[in-house]
């Protein structure tokens, strides 16, 4: 049976506190979450398990995210030179869908759209959550958006399409190929 590793992180910094969207990596992680098919379960990861989350991701068939080629994989290469991204197999969604759009989607206009879900915070607030200590409420949103790009993508992978709001707040679809 494969391993599919569904995946999302949370920072500790804002981009703006790190002197913009070229250094990610020193955004570091507050919580990192994965859903693995293999073993039917999740793992949350707090910033001292950074190096058992890129073991789980190495170690996997497939990792399955949205946005993590750009970002999450760029903060956890802050950690250690030795994670390569480029020797995990991946399917970013977000890459995948603005091949055939043109253009960026967030997780939740997709979620919205195709599964009537909506995410249940964002990423500033996660960052105001680990100033607080309030690691829990971290990991609770985290496995939110872990679950839901997990039902994203095998929607899409059944269907062989997704559904996602137009910025004019109409309802589109877009073929996929999972």
């Amino acid at each position: 049976m494969k391993n599919i590793v569904y995946f999302d992180l949370e920072t500790q910094k804002a981009a703006e506190e790190v002197g913009g969207w070229g250094n990610i990596r020193d955004m570091r992680m507050s919580v990192g979450v994965t859903y693995s098919t293999a073993r039917d379960a999740y793992q949350i990861y707090g910033e001292d398990g950074v190096n058992d989350l890129m073991e789980e991701l190495r170690r996997a068939d497939l990792v399955v995210g949205f946005n993590v080629l750009r970002f999450d994989y760029e903060v956890l290469t802050g950690y250690s030179p030795f994670f390569d991204p480029q020797q995990i197999p991946t399917l970013d969604m977000l890459v995948e869908l603005q091949k055939t759009l043109s253009h960026r989607l967030s997780l939740d206009s997709v979620a919205t759209a195709t599964l009537g879900v909506e995410k249940t915070s964002e990423g500033m607030q996660a960052i105001y959550w680990f100033r607080q200590g309030k690691l829990m409420e971290i990991a609770e949103y985290c496995c939110f958006d872990v679950k839901i790009t997990h039902l994203v993508h095998e929607y899409g992978r059944v269907h062989g399409r997704l559904h996602y709001q137009t910025r004019f707040g109409e309802k589109a679809t877009v073929p996929v190929n999972w």
